[in-house]
């Protein structure tokens, strides 16, 4: 009998023992309750609590990843599209993380949900395809306000998907295609433009210098009489074209209908 005593004793020592001995990794915080009030957090480490009249909650510290679902956005200029997002959080504070809130990732989840929605229906298309990091500022800045009173931190929100209608898409792609066919005429137009200027830059040097047209029709044969060519080149002076070449004034075009 003596021994089934020690036995039940030595039982309930290890259950009370199991009960007060608490350990807490690292990357934990526990948050002590005492007959229901808050006491402070613990850990990390092994520490004792008093069983039956304290009652232990642990907080994680580490970041959690969260992906905010996709969302049906109506922009600023009136299109309809689909947005969803990855929001990076943790707990800087487990007291306020257990007491202040229910389910501090849950409702971080909801608040992210609603503000993606908000945010974005404040802004134009193109800001959202193209001012991207902006409106990622924005939403954590919005976000960690919300859940700051919480416990929770909000580092980053980063937009991940913009999902457009079909129709947007081929309208926005016959919009890119018009942009570079108006810059590739533009380009054409200012080649030819320039080399407009170096070819009457280049006439009026021949003008002043004539020995330069005969260098260029020296030059011009070069080019033809190139290997594997056919073409037979009979070269001429270029002063029997001279005759050719002079110009008839008004007075002499008068005298030559008379």
């Amino acid at each position: 009998m003596d021994i089934v005593i020690i036995v039940i004793v030595a039982l309930a020592v290890l259950l009370i023992l199991s009960m007060s001995i608490k350990i807490v990794p690292e990357y934990e915080r526990g948050v002590l309750f005492r007959l229901g009030r808050l006491v402070g957090q613990r850990g990390p480490g092994l520490f004792v609590i008093i069983p039956f009249v304290d009652r232990m909650v642990k907080a994680d510290l580490r970041v959690v990843t969260m992906d905010v679902p996709s969302q049906e956005v109506i922009t600023r200029d009136n299109v309809t599209v689909r947005v969803n997002a990855v929001v990076y959080f943790r707990v800087v504070n487990p007291e306020d993380s257990v007491v202040k809130v229910l389910d501090h990732i849950r409702a971080t989840s909801q608040i992210s949900q609603t503000t993606l929605r908000n945010v974005l229906g404040q802004s134009e298309l193109d800001e959202l395809l193209t001012q991207r990091e902006m409106l990622n500022q924005r939403l954590t800045q919005i976000i960690d306000e919300h859940t700051d009173p919480w416990g929770v931190k909000v580092s980053t929100v980063e937009i991940k998907e913009v999902e457009l209608p079909d129709q947007m898409k081929r309208m926005m792609a016959a919009q890119a295609e018009a942009e570079r066919e108006r810059r590739a005429k533009v380009i054409h137009a200012d080649g030819e433009f320039q080399a407009s200027e170096k070819l009457a830059q280049a006439g009026a040097v021949i003008g002043r210098e004539p020995t330069t047209l005969q260098l260029r029709y020296l030059q011009t044969l070069t080019e033809i009489a190139s290997e594997k060519n056919s073409t037979l080149i009979f070269p001429l002076p270029i002063d029997l074209f001279s005759a050719f070449m002079k110009r008839v004034t008004p007075e002499e075009d008068k005298k030559g209908k008379k």
